[in-house]
């Protein structure tokens, strides 16, 4: 898909895409050209829409209502759902005429909600018909902004971020393995200007990689800790990234009992880290960034580690095995020790999709925040709820810290509760960040992958790559 700013709707053929603000009660009738449109027929509510087709002109009119002050989300949704539900308008040619009350913010929602509506999950199927081919769709924008083909580009950038995420959760287990995900990362930092280092399974045993070891080693695939560098000269601060890879996870020999078919979703964290490497690179934005992605399958067989075992791990701290499906944690506690210790960035930022109680405690539409930074803390939020990637912050108490002690071992890997779930493994976490005061921990185990109107399957989000990015611009 092509898309590029023009500055006059004349003479213009096919289809025309126009969004429009709700109108009041006491507001004329929505005036466009020389058309009129009745507020019987349509008065831009949000998700509404009216087609119409002039033959004289041989144009098509998609008319979008967002509402009467859309959000960001709501623009991008909107605009997503046109190219995921109405693919057979979009011929050769396509103008999207926006209102001048649209901003830089709003022309990049939608430009990247038409990118994202083009993904498909039928990476497998067979095609009874040939799939529409994109990239000969041409999209004119007409927009009053200053310099649109900036924002047109960034757009696209973010979105196709997006997409890879999409496609690095929903394609199945068998297909991305830690070994893929390493192999992603190389291909991408070649294409994008970043740094990749993988250490593989005898690589990691030399750095003492314990935790991450234990969990991978009931598995024939082998793990992968990546490591990636970005850097750029006018960079003023150093950001560590760190993302939960488990390619899919069974829940080791404390076999889980329900939900095991979404478990390739488990490397969510892995995902979003990735994408937003990519998406950082793309941009050139002026930051350092170090990501670590330990990647391994928690699989089951007569190596597994067991639920009783003592552990070591990269910071030289013992963890007492409570419960093998508490097996997250135990990657991402090596995963940011090797990362502090190592490159010592400014703050750090770990997302995964670590507990159920997150999703117990916000459902899908929230994930779980976890800091004592209060600014990093408002900053993640005010990102977050600016695209619609929202997030809340609970607890992190000392009092909490309790229930990870262990008689036996510096630390226990889950405290046997049914309660607090999340913040205990947020406190577990935390054992292993050396009091590092500008740590953020973002459990997405309800945003990375769910339901929505674009499948009739659980799909991913790609939660958390705009929201990184989003966050970076404002440090």
């Amino acid at each position: 898909m092509k898309i590029s700013p023009i500055k006059s709707p004349e003479q213009f053929k096919g289809l025309v895409v126009i969004p429009f603000f709700e109108v009041g009660e006491r507001d004329p009738a929505i005036n466009f050209e020389s058309y009129s449109i009745s507020k019987n027929l349509f008065l831009g509510k949000k998700d509404s829409q009216f087609v119409f087709e002039d033959k004289d002109s041989d144009r098509i009119f998609l008319l979008v209502g967002l509402g009467k002050e859309p959000s960001y989300k709501t623009v991008k949704t909107s605009f997503r759902r046109l190219t995921a539900k109405q693919e057979m308008l979009f011929e050769k040619k396509v103008l999207v005429w926006l209102e001048d009350k649209m901003d830089a913010d709003l022309l990049e929602a939608a430009v990247s909600g038409l990118l994202l509506g083009t993904y498909r999950l039928g990476h497998y199927k067979t095609p009874d018909k040939s799939p529409k081919n994109w990239s000969k769709v041409n999209i004119s924008i007409l927009s009053g902004i200053k310099e649109p083909k900036k924002t047109i580009e960034k757009a696209q950038k973010i979105a196709n971020a997006q997409i890879e995420a999409f496609q690095l959760v929903d394609l199945p287990p068998n297909k991305v393995t830690p070994k893929y995900l390493a192999d992603w990362a190389f291909d991408a930092g070649k294409k994008f200007g970043f740094d990749v280092k993988v250490l593989d399974k005898k690589k990691a045993e030399k750095e003492n990689l314990k935790a991450f070891l234990a969990v991978g080693q009931g598995s024939q695939r082998e793990p992968q800790f990546i490591v990636m560098k970005y850097r750029s000269k006018a960079a003023e601060k150093h950001v560590g990234l760190v993302g939960k890879g488990v390619t899919f996870d069974t829940g080791g020999l404390n076999i889980k009992t329900q939900g095991m078919v979404h478990m390739k979703c488990d490397m969510g964290g892995a995902a979003t880290v990735l994408g937003a490497m990519q998406l950082i690179a793309d941009l050139g934005l002026d930051i350092n960034i170090t990501a670590v992605v330990p990647c391994v399958e928690n699989a089951v067989d007569n190596h597994s580690f067991l639920p009783s075992d003592i552990i070591g791990s990269y910071s030289g701290k013992t963890i007492e095995v409570i419960d093998t499906d508490a097996e997250g944690r135990l990657i991402l506690a090596d995963g940011l020790s090797y990362l502090i210790q190592n490159f010592k960035p400014d703050t750090i930022i770990d997302f995964a999709t670590l507990t159920g109680s997150a999703v117990g405690t916000f459902g899908y539409e929230c994930a779980a925040l976890f800091s004592k930074n209060e600014e990093l803390s408002k900053r993640l939020q005010q990102s977050g709820e600016f695209i619609g990637e929202r997030l809340w912050p609970l607890p992190m108490w000392d009092e909490y810290k309790t229930e990870m002690d262990s008689e036996i071992a510096d630390i226990k890997n889950y405290h046997g509760k049914p309660f607090a779930g999340a913040i205990t493994a947020a406190k577990f976490l935390e054992f292993f960040t050396e009091n590092h005061p500008s740590w953020a921990h973002i459990d997405i185990a309800g945003t990375a992958f769910g339901d929505s109107e674009f499948a009739k399957t659980k799909h991913a989000t790609a939660y958390g790559v705009h929201l990184l990015i989003k966050l970076i611009e404002n440090l």
